[in-house]
Order: C-alpha cells, then sequence, then structure tokens
C-alpha cells in the first residue's frame, strides 16, 4: 500500500510555514509515502516563487501543483522550466514552458502526478481538460497505475465530471480552487478516490485565508481594496489516499483537517 497526502491551495506565509513544520509529522505518525500540495497561493496569497518551491521540495512534499495563479510571480519564468516537480496545468497550448505531470520512482514503485485546469468560470480559458487529459493518462498508464490528479478548477459539476471521466484510470481526483474543503470523499466504482474539493492551508480565522476585514470592506463597498493574507492558528485541508501499489487502485480516502497554531502573520 502507497499513502499519498494531498494537501489543498497553501495561501501565504502562514499556510506554507504550516506545511513545512508539518511534514514530519505527517510521515512519522500517519505513515505518508508521498506528499502532493497545491503552492499557487503560497507567495502572499498569489503565485508560487522560485524560493518558495525550492523550500516546500526541501521539506519532503514531492510534487507541486499550481492552478491560475501560476504566472503571478514573474521571477517563476525563468524557473519553471528547470524544475519537473512544479506542475502548471496540462492543458496550456503546446509550447507552453513547464510541465503538466511528471512520473517520479519511488520505494513503492512510480508515482504519476497530472495537474489539469477547468474551464467553467476559470481564466484564462485553456484546453478541453477531458480531451488534454484523456490522452495523457493512457499515456502515463503505459508507465504506472498510480496516478493521482488535481483539477484546479470552479464549478463542482465539472470537478465531479472529471472524477467520473478518469473513474478506472486513475487512483485519485482531488479538486481545487475554492478554498473551501467538501465532504463528498468516496471511491468510485471503478477504484478511483475522490473529493470534489481538498480546501486550503491556510488560516482558520479568515475568508478563504484572506483578512476578514478587508474582505467585508470590498463587500459593503464595491471599492478595490487589498487583500492581506490573515493572521492566526492555520489548518491544512486535504485528503489522504491509501493505493494498492500493484493495481493502482484507491482502498480508502480520508479528508485531513490538521490544526496547527503557532502560526502567526
Amino acid at each position: 500500500m502507497l499513502r499519498l497526502l494531498f494537501l489543498g491551495d497553501i495561501v501565504g506565509e502562514p499556510g506554507r510555514k504550516a506545511v513545512i513544520d508539518s511534514i514530519p509529522w505527517f510521515k512519522q505518525e500517519r505513515g505518508v509515502d508521498f506528499i502532493v500540495a497545491n503552492g499557487e497561493n503560497s507567495a502572499g496569497g498569489r503565485g508560487i516563487s522560485p524560493k518558495i518551491s525550492v523550500d516546500l521540495l526541501r521539506a519532503g512534499v514531492a510534487v507541486i501543483t499550481t492552478g491560475d495563479h501560476v504566472w503571478d510571480q514573474k521571477d517563476l519564468l525563468p524557473y519553471l522550466p528547470t524544475e519537473p516537480r512544479l506542475l502548471r496545468p496540462l492543458n496550456y497550448p503546446a509550447g507552453t514552458i513547464g510541465h503538466g505531470s511528471i512520473v517520479l520512482d519511488t520505494a513503492k514503485g512510480k508515482v504519476g502526478v497530472i495537474n489539469i485546469q477547468g474551464r467553467t468560470f476559470m481564466q484564462p480559458p485553456l484546453e478541453n481538460p477531458f480531451r488534454v487529459i484523456q490522452a495523457e493518462v493512457e499515456r502515463m498508464r503505459e508507465e504506472t497505475h498510480i496516478i493521482f490528479v488535481d483539477i484546479h478548477a470552479e464549478t463542482t459539476s465539472e470537478k465531479i465530471a472529471m472524477g467520473r471521466f478518469l473513474d478506472g484510470k486513475v487512483s485519485g481526483v482531488v479538486g481545487t480552487h475554492t478554498h473551501t474543503q467538501t465532504a463528498d470523499e468516496q471511491i468510485f466504482p471503478g477504484g478511483t478516490a475522490f473529493l470534489c474539493d481538498a480546501g486550503m492551508c491556510g488560516p482558520i480565522d479568515s475568508i478563504l485565508g484572506r483578512d476578514i476585514e478587508a474582505i467585508l470592506k470590498r463587500f459593503l463597498t464595491s471599492l478595490p481594496v487589498s487583500f492581506p493574507v490573515a493572521k492566526g492558528p492555520v489548518v491544512l485541508h486535504g485528503a489522504m489516499i491509501d493505493i494498492d501499489e500493484n493495481t493502482g487502485r484507491a482502498m480508502h480516502i480520508e479528508r485531513v483537517a490538521h490544526r496547527v497554531e503557532q502560526m502567526g502573520a
């Protein structure tokens, strides 16, 4: 059995510090073998920098996924092609820098990870994720049956459709982007674990990881307002999936909500 931990959108410094501090606990106390984390909001709440990528990888994250904010930190552009473990969505047009998937060797066999972005209410509009991922999964299954998919999308319908579409073809499909963990974890008939949204790794007393008063001011006035990352205790939201390393079928999926008390700004 391979135990895979997926952590939802990391929000700012509080989120990334809590993730880095908690990785040893997850590995030692929960027996996690392989960690994937969505890092697209880890740099001040927007994008990811080369330094943050290096820090997360050195701490024990095996693969970092992203989404629509992947390009927000401009210093990432020259770095992205050099680090295949930092993914951008697979369904960007051909020739876009970076990688949308990766297969890594582990002590329990090869593990594949795919990062895909939905199209409904998402910007920029990318290639059809269903068509793109179908070809990539077929290619990847020639190397391994253990495949995890992060679908970064807005609507529940698109995420559920992707999970159903990939049932029996991948080990797990978990959504990101909304920062709100859903309670629909399940294993589909074909053996694919699914959770509509992993949630976020960010401050508990917040609105999607951002300062409450700033967000409320925007709703009350409709005026432009900066949205600083909130302070205080952090919750790491995600999903833990037990996978049969011989077949790639999911055996169990569990929602994760791990509170970290010491985090500040």
